[in-house]
């Protein structure tokens, strides 16, 4: 962040933000700067007609006085009109740009294929201080450049003033300004920085505070009695994110009151200054009020633009966040030279291939896929089996390109994958994954999603349904697929009273998102991890029977530590930290005796002991489950 603080930097910060703000709202902008010019001419014109006005008056001249009178008023009804002008401007010009900030940046965010960037604590404090820079922040380098103008001008017009009524108390005052400027743009960085070294309690504060209020943890939360530790700790990160403000405020008031001190020396010097000079005769009435106004002027404008320098300084260390983020290359981006070819990915004819694939999710973290060697052949369903950490679910994110391999390649009928689009290979799959979403919307938005341009084709989204077991759990709610699946949200158009949100069990979900997968039916690849970890045996045996029929012919990749599920599949896979260890059918690794025989033999020991124990419903249980596949 260094080299876009330093003065080059934020020029360079001042540049992106004008052009953002062109963009975003440019005729509104471009509306400021008349306002601005006639406001910063109303102090100098007040000040010049009190005196022509108190002139006139002790000189007896009523004509004069007169005019001078009437000008003061056109002045105060610009006075009175200007604010509200410029504030209307500012706020439409505020909302215009907030609507342009977050749309550019939710793109962008939007646009980053891989998942590392969410897994870095750093990038994720700069998203959030990225977040922060909104319409409102950027205001003083926007909208509130009519102010900072405003004020431009009116000092250049006032100290005119006053340097034919003073010169020397010109300087002064212009003098008086370098510290106020300099303890400005000091307490603006301090301010970003505190906002920047508080980012990650803030997270923790709302994360534990999420923890307690929240309905997904409620449960745990009461049932361990984790209320007063969660907010122990909540409080202990505010603590700390108070004391940092605290800390701040109390130089920002020590700062701050310094400045008002030596504002009213300078004022008062001047004061007695021209009292003295008018009891000599030096100076008429109407320059002593000229000079006083002009002084007070002057330290106003001065004020207000060291405040406006310091606020813009501020915005553009906010706004070189937003920058930052905006302006991070793909994560996943073709390699050098690597070029595919034109045109969408075609179907899968081949297969897909890994070749000593090595891969591990940080420098300082161990390898969780070492030499990986498999070979999917187009239209064949292969299983992947292994104890927990053994690298399944890594290799289906790379399979699914949220990370590249640090070594060796995969390839999709011979094209690497660091050569395809990530969008278009991931158009080209089904994906169930293990940690699925439960998303707070309607019962058939949950489904729709998994295909957007069949969001809203009923007939599609209830053949997925049925296919995944989930069609008589939808339609039995209470308004059928329309139900939304939310105790937070209802649903669009509806009396909250009258359709309160429903919430589903676990397997429940699990069918809702295996629906989601299946609704790409024509996809080249489906990806099933766990697909059936939540449902009881028979739904399992049901569920697995309907993917059979629907893999039949189709590439598939099938994750489960039920084995039982995997038996038919026509490659069966043995991964064992990070590498693969055995492979072939059900028969042929039963035979070799290997480790997947052994676990195997210990799953259907389980589930005969089970059934020897718990009697005759327990032994149909128990065959339903074992004949699954």
């Amino acid at each position: 962040m260094k080299d876009r603080t330093g003065p080059r930097g934020l020029l360079r910060q001042l540049r992106l933000a004008w052009r953002s703000c062109w963009a975003a709202a440019p005729w509104i902008w471009a509306g400021h700067l008349p306002l601005a010019v006639t406001a910063g001419l109303v102090p100098m014109a007040t000040a010049w007609l009190t005196k022509l006005l108190v002139d006139a008056l002790a000189e007896g001249r009523q004509s004069a006085a007169v005019q001078a009178a009437t000008g003061l008023l056109v002045v105060g009804l610009l006075s009175g009109v200007l604010p509200q002008l410029t504030q209307f401007l500012g706020n439409e010009l505020r909302r215009r740009m907030d609507w342009f900030l977050r749309d550019r940046l939710h793109s962008v965010v939007g646009r980053f294929q891989g998942l590392s960037r969410f897994e870095d604590p750093r990038l994720i404090d700069r998203l959030r201080m990225a977040a922060q820079t909104t319409g409102e922040t950027l205001m003083p380098v926007t909208g509130s450049m009519a102010d900072m103008g405003r004020n431009i001008i009116a000092l250049l017009s006032l100290l005119a003033t006053l340097l034919v009524l003073s010169p020397v108390m010109a300087v002064v005052v212009l003098i008086a300004a370098v510290p106020v400027l300099v303890a400005e743009l000091w307490l603006s960085r301090k301010r970003v920085n505190m906002v920047a070294a508080t980012s990650a309690g803030i997270r923790k504060e709302l994360f534990y505070s999420a923890l307690i209020t929240e309905e997904s943890a409620a449960k745990e939360v009461r049932l361990f009695g984790l209320g007063d530790f969660l907010k122990g700790r909540m409080l202990r990160e505010l603590h700390t994110i108070q004391r940092a403000e605290r800390r701040l405020d109390r130089r920002d008031a020590a700062v701050q009151s310094g400045l008002a001190a030596l504002s009213a020396l300078v004022a008062g010097a001047g004061l007695i200054w021209t009292v003295q000079a008018a009891a000599a005769g030096r100076q008429t009435p109407g320059d002593i009020v000229a000079f006083v106004a002009a002084v007070a002027g002057v330290q106003a404008a001065l004020i207000g633009l060291v405040g406006n320098i310091g606020l813009a300084h501020q915005a553009l260390l906010m706004f070189s966040y937003h920058t930052s983020v905006i302006e991070l290359p793909d994560d996943v981006a073709p390699r050098d030279g690597g070029v595919r070819g034109e045109g969408p990915l075609p179907a899968l004819r081949r297969g897909i291939e890994l070749r000593d694939v090595w891969f591990r999710y940080d420098e300082s973290h161990p390898w969780v896929l070492r030499g990986v060697n498999l070979f999917i052949p187009a239209g064949s369903s292969v299983a992947l089996v292994g104890l927990n950490g053994a690298g399944k679910s890594t290799l289906i994110k790379l399979l699914c390109r949220f990370y590249d391999p640090d070594r060796g390649s995969i390839s999709w009928d011979g094209d690497d994958l660091r050569d395809v689009p990530p969008a278009q290979l991931r158009e080209r799959m089904g994906v169930l994954f293990q940690d699925y979403m439960n998303y707070d919307l309607t019962a058939a938005e949950n489904i729709g999603i998994g295909a957007l341009d069949l969001l809203d084709d009923r007939a599609k989204v209830t053949e997925a349904a049925r296919l995944a077991g989930a069609h008589e759990l939808v339609d039995g709610l209470p308004q059928g697929y329309d139900t939304m699946l939310s105790r937070i949200f209802f649903a669009d158009g509806e009396d909250a009273e009258e359709t309160p949100g429903v919430v589903l069990s676990g397997g429940q979900w699990q069918r809702l998102a295996l629906a989601r997968t299946l609704l790409r039916q024509d996809r080249d690849l489906l990806i099933l991890d766990e697909p059936s970890a939540g449902l009881d045996a028979r739904a399992e045996y049901e569920i697995h029977a309907r993917l059979r029929a629907h893999r039949a012919g189709t590439t598939s990749l099938l994750v489960s530590h039920r084995l039982s599920a995997v038996r038919e599949a026509d490659t069966i896979v043995v991964l064992e930290e990070g590498r693969i260890t055995e492979q072939g059918s059900h028969a042929e690794l039963m035979a070799r005796a290997g480790s997947y025989a052994q676990l195997f033999t210990v799953q259907a020991q389980g589930y005969q002991e089970v059934g020897s124990s718990a009697g005759g419903s327990a032994e149909e249980g128990s065959t339903e489950s074992s004949s699954a596949a």
